[in-house]
């Protein structure tokens, strides 16, 4: 996999799955657009891309929840270098509760983060991706396409991220922009934990994680980065509308 010269935007790169794909990237040559809310996270990301491809490394602070901030990471990507040739929406937020206590402002929250900020910032970088005959990546979840009790609002986003994917593939194949999405199991991360998991439970969370994934355990970041990277290149060439499971099998299980 070769990126040398691809201009790629990573949303949500101060942490998780879009700083370890940052910098599987920049390691491959990439001219990495990094944005993220958490300033000092996204510096020291930055700091390391730097190092691992010459500095061709732009960092944005920005909500993918802003209108004003969309636009900004567009147009200071292209201020900067001339071309966008890969979108990877990757920012979400992980909510817990059911349908008998998840608050509108909850779901409001999750959905403007996970579905409306991708749509909004998507819609704004296809010109500039039809351009280049690039592509696009989604961090979907396998919650997108199986169902799970306590993450109502989480799943449903992600549903509505998966049908995004298929749909505007279709619409954009015809002219060479390629649409995909990986869907992980359980990745450790520190989402959980932003979701208000404490210690204790996280640690009994990962255990369960030995059912409940076919490979007996949670996943890595650098597996999801790696897949992330195959479907951004030009090795996925012939694939679009993918919804590709990086999550140990949990997908293809029925607990009995």
């Amino acid at each position: 996999m070769d990126f040398t010269g691809k201009v790629i935007i990573i949303t949500g790169a101060s942490s998780g799955i879009g700083a370890e794909t940052a910098k599987f990237l920049a390691k491959l040559g990439a001219h990495c657009v990094l944005t993220g809310r958490n300033v000092e996270n996204l510096n020291k990301i930055t700091k390391e891309c730097e190092l691992l491809n010459g500095g061709k490394v732009l960092a944005i602070v920005a909500n993918v929840t802003s209108l004003d901030d969309n636009q900004k990471i567009i147009s200071e990507t292209l201020e900067k270098f001339g071309r966008l040739d890969c979108l990877i929406n990757n920012a979400g937020i992980l909510s817990t509760g059911s349908i008998e206590d998840t608050s509108l402002q909850q779901y409001d929250e999750v959905m403007n983060t996970n579905v409306r900020g991708v749509y909004h910032l998507t819609m704004l970088a296809v010109p500039h991706l039809i351009k280049t005959k690039g592509n696009i990546v989604n961090v979907s979840s396998v919650a997108g396409t199986r169902s799970f009790p306590g993450i109502l609002a989480y799943s449903i986003s992600k549903s509505a991220l998966d049908q995004f994917t298929k749909c505007t593939a279709l619409e954009l194949a015809a002219k060479g922009v390629r649409v995909n999405a990986v869907n992980p199991g359980v990745i450790v991360t520190n989402i959980h934990s932003r979701a208000g998991m404490d210690e204790k439970t996280y640690q009994e969370f990962l255990e369960h994680c030995k059912q409940t994934h076919a490979l007996g355990r949670p996943g890595k970041v650098s597996e999801v980065s790696a897949a992330i990277a195959f479907l951004a290149s030009d090795l996925a060439s012939f694939t679009t509308g993918e919804l590709l499971h990086v999550d140990g099998g949990r997908h293809a299980m029925c607990p009995r």
